[in-house]
C-alpha cells in the first residue's frame, strides 16, 4: 500500500501536466472550430446597455412578478465564471467590472445552433448577453437570454482554488488572474484609488495646487537614498530617477506657488521587503507660512477626512507582529495622536536608560551590547536612529508623532531655535510603520550650502545615500523662500494601513519581482 502511494505521489505531477496540456489543446481546438464556422472569437466591439451593478442595485428587492411587469430588456457583457447544464437549458454566471449575475440559456429561446455554440464555451470566455431581467423560482436575479455572443475566447483556464495557492509570488506576477478570481484583491485597489481621490479633495479644498515635477534628475536629491541611474543619449548625460520631488517643489514655493502638492512616483535603489518597493508612490505637499506644528494638526485632519470619506469610519483593524506573534488591534483616528520627542521615545517607549544615550560612545556601547548592527561611519545621530528602529518603532501601533530629531538625521530640516542640535521635524507612525515625514523647511541658503557640503564629505567617505551638492537649489533659496513646512506621506503604506494589508506588494498592482525563469 505504501509503495502504491509513493508511486502515485511521484507520478501525479506528470499526470497533472499531461491533463493540463490536453485542456489547453482542447481550448485551441475550439478556437479553430469557431473560426471554421465563421464565428469571430475576438470581435472588435459589443455595445452594452448596462453594467451588471446597474441591474442588481435597483432591482434586487423586486419580486419576480414586479420584474415581469416591467419587462426590462438589457444587453450586458462579462466573463463566464461558472456554468451548469440541464439538458436543453443551462445556467452560467458572468462577471464584469461592477459585479456578477446569473444568466439563463434555453435552446428554444436562442436557437439550436447558438445553443450548441454556447455549449462549447469555456469558463473564462467573455460573452455578450441580450435578454430580459427577471427572477428564477428560487428568487435569484437572472437574465433570461435571447441571444448569446462570443466576445473573446480564453485559452488558459482559470485556477479553481486560487485561494489555496501557497506561492504568493505567483499572485503578484500574474496579478491579472489574481484580480479575476479574488474579489478581495480588487477591493483593495478600488480603495487605493478612492484614498488618492480623497487626498486630492482634502488638499484642493485648502487651496493647494497640484503640480508635476521631473522624474529624471541630473542631481538626485530630496532624500537620503541611493538612486537608479540612466543615460540620455541625445544630451549625452547621465540622469537619475527621482528619489523625491522635494527640491523641485520648494523651488515652486520660491516662485510664489505657496501651497503645492504632487502625488508622485519615486524610485530608490534599495532592498525589497514587506514595506519597501524600489518604485513607490508618495504624496508631498508644501505650505508657506507654516511650521511642523501646523502640519501635525493638518495631518490629523487629513487622516480623519480620508477615513470618513472612503470608509465611513475612523476605526480600522490592524494586524501586527510582536515577539514573533501576530496580534490584533483597532487603530483609532478619532482621538488625538500621541506625541513624543525623539529623545523621549527612546527613554519612555524604548525603555533605554537616559545615561546610555548621553554620549556617542555610550550609545555605541549600548547598541553593540544589544546586538544592534552599526557601521563604523555612523555619527551620533545615526546611532540613535538605529536604536530607535530597534527599540521604539515596533511599539508604535496607535497613531504617534515622533518629533525633534537629531540634526544629523535631517540634513534639509530647520534647526530648533532653542536647540541647534535638533531639527523641527516629525514622523508619524501607525501600525508599527512610518507613514509620514515632515519638516519645517530650511530656507537659509548659507546654512543649506554648509549642510550640503557636509553631505558631500560623507558621500566621498563612502555613504552612497548622502545628498549631492545642488547649486541651483541654493541659488533658488538665495532669491528667498518664505517660512515653509513640507510633508511626505507614503501612499502605499497608507493603503496598507487602511486595508490592513500585510505587505506592500498587496497594495501595488505590479510590484517589482525577480525576472521570471
Amino acid at each position: 500500500m505504501l509503495r502504491w502511494a509513493a508511486f502515485l505521489n511521484y507520478f501525479s505531477p506528470f499526470i497533472f501536466m499531461e491533463e493540463t496540456t490536453d485542456l489547453l489543446q482542447l481550448r485551441r481546438d475550439k478556437l479553430s472550430e469557431f473560426r471554421a464556422k465563421g464565428i469571430n472569437p475576438y470581435i472588435n466591439r459589443f455595445h452594452v446597455t448596462a453594467f451588471i451593478a446597474d441591474l442588481i442595485q435597483p432591482h434586487l428587492e423586486n419580486t419576480k412578478e414586479e420584474l415581469e411587469e416591467k419587462n426590462l430588456e438589457t444587453v450586458v457583457a462579462g466573463r463566464i465564471m461558472s456554468r451548469r447544464k440541464h439538458g436543453k437549458t443551462s445556467f452560467c454566471n458572468i462577471k464584469d467590472g461592477t459585479g456578477q449575475i446569473q444568466v439563463y440559456i434555453k435552446k428554444d429561446d436562442i436557437g439550436e445552433a447558438s445553443y450548441e455554440n454556447f455549449s462549447r464555451f469555456d469558463i473564462g470566455d467573455f460573452i455578450g448577453v441580450q435578454g430580459r431581467l427577471s427572477k428564477t423560482k428560487t428568487g435569484e436575479l437572472t437574465i433570461f437570454s435571447k441571444q448569446i455572443t462570443l466576445l473573446s475566447k480564453s485559452l488558459l483556464p482559470l485556477p479553481e482554488k486560487w485561494h489555496g495557492l501557497k506561492d504568493v509570488e505567483l499572485r503578484y506576477r500574474q496579478r491579472y488572474v489574481d484580480l479575476i478570481v479574488n474579489p478581495g484583491v480588487r477591493e483593495v485597489f478600488v480603495s487605493r484609488s478612492k484614498i488618492i481621490q480623497a487626498l486630492r479633495e482634502f488638499l484642493n479644498e485648502r487651496h493647494y495646487l497640484e503640480v508635476e515635477t521631473p522624474m529624471m534628475h541630473s542631481i538626485p536629491g530630496g532624500a537620503t537614498a541611493r538612486p537608479f541611474k540612466t543615460h540620455h543619449n541625445a544630451l549625452d548625460m547621465d540622469l537619475y530617477l527621482r528619489v523625491a520631488p522635494e527640491l523641485y517643489l520648494k523651488r515652486l514655493v520660491v516662485g510664489g506657488l505657496e501651497r503645492v502638492y504632487e502625488i508622485n512616483r519615486s524610485f530608490r535603489n534599495e532592498g525589497i521587503s514587506t514595506e519597501h518597493n524600489p518604485e513607490f508612490t508618495m504624496l508631498e505637499f508644501y505650505t508657506a507660512y507654516a511650521d511642523y506644528q501646523d502640519l501635525m494638526v493638518l495631518t490629523e485632519e487629513l487622516f480623519r477626512f480620508v477615513g470618513n470619506k472612503v470608509f465611513g469610519t475612523l476605526s480600522f483593524p490592524c494586524s501586527y507582529q510582536e515577539d514573533g506573534e501576530t496580534k490584533e488591534a483597532t487603530i483609532d483616528f478619532s482621538r488625538s495622536f500621541d506625541r513624543y520627542t525623539f529623545q523621549q521615545s527612546l527613554i519612555e517607549v524604548g525603555q533605554i536608560p537616559p545615561e546610555a544615550i548621553a554620549t556617542q560612545e555610550k550609545a555605541v556601547d549600548y547598541a553593540l551590547k544589544n546586538k544592534v548592527p552599526l557601521d563604523k561611519k555612523d555619527n551620533f545621530g545615526k546611532v540613535l536612529g538605529k536604536l530607535f528602529d530597534h527599540f521604539v518603532e515596533h511599539h508604535l501601533v496607535q497613531p504617534t508623532f515622533i518629533t525633534d530629531y537629531p540634526l544629523e538625521l535631517s540634513p534639509l530640516s530647520k534647526k530648533r531655535e532653542d536647540d541647534p542640535n535638533l531639527v523641527e521635524r516629525f514622523e508619524l507612525f501607525v501600525g508599527q510603520k512610518e507613514i509620514a515625514n515632515a519638516y519645517t523647511e530650511l530656507n537659509d541658503p548659507i546654512d543649506q550650502k554648509e549642510r550640503f557640503q557636509q553631505q558631500v564629505a560623507q558621500k566621498e567617505a563612502g555613504d552612497e545615500e548622502a545628498h549631492w551638492m545642488d547649486h541651483d537649489f541654493i541659488r533658488a533659496l538665495e532669491y528667498g523662500m518664505p517660512p515653509t513646512a513640507g510633508e511626505g506621506i507614503g501612499i502605499d503604506r497608507l493603503v496598507m494601513l487602511f486595508t490592513n494589508s500585510q505587505s506592500i506588494r498587496d497594495v501595488i498592482l505590479f510590484p517589482q519581482l525577480k525576472k521570471e525563469a
